[in-house]
């Protein structure tokens, strides 16, 4: 008989309902492998997008917070997630995209924050997107750590990230936001 009470395991900070351990940690495995297709150096699970995984019926469900509402790759994130749990052996698997509580920069674990710095894209701060227009401007180069820097343009590429440019190292680099 699959326990109801809800679990959380080393292998996933996310709570897991209605899967022996052995599924549960395949399907952990499987879902630490799908990238963000926007950064594709860090994965969904250390972006903190997964909410949550329970079995209904037969289905593994799979609920998954999206870093924006506006999100441009949501049905490219909730395809992978299908493929690589489905990939693990689980014949239905469902993607529930959940908004409350909504996602925050605070949800990127600490792996997610050094692989974004070694990517080039200057980690958000850990203050759930409680920052002033200075901490934008004094943003620290993923290059070179110098805090010489100035905010280009709030605006980047995606909605979360901002240009900034180091007066130390003369790069440019994107700064990924608090939210």
């Amino acid at each position: 008989m699959v326990s109801e009470k809800t679990t959380q395991s080393d292998l996933h900070r996310y709570p897991v309902m209605g899967l022996l351990p052995e599924r549960a940690a395949a399907v952990a495995i499987a879902l630490d492998t799908v990238t963000d297709p926007e950064i594709p150096v860090i994965t969904i699970v250390e972006m903190g997008m997964i909410a949550g995984v329970r079995v209904e019926g037969d289905a593994v469900i799979v609920d998954m917070t999206p870093t924006f509402a506006g999100c441009p790759a949501l049905d490219v994130i909730k395809a992978d997630i299908v493929g690589a749990v489905e990939n693990a052996g689980e014949p239905t698997v469902a993607v529930n995209v959940v908004y409350d509580p909504p996602w925050t920069s605070d949800r990127i674990s600490d792996e997610g924050r050094r692989k974004l710095k070694a990517f080039g894209l200057a980690p958000p701060g850990r203050r759930c997107g409680n920052h002033e227009v200075v901490d934008l401007e004094q943003t620290p180069c993923p290059l070179c750590d110098s805090t010489e820097t100035d905010l280009e343009s709030i605006f980047g590429p995606t909605l979360c990230r901002s240009i900034h440019y180091c007066r130390n190292c003369l790069q440019s680099f994107e700064h990924f936001k608090a939210v």
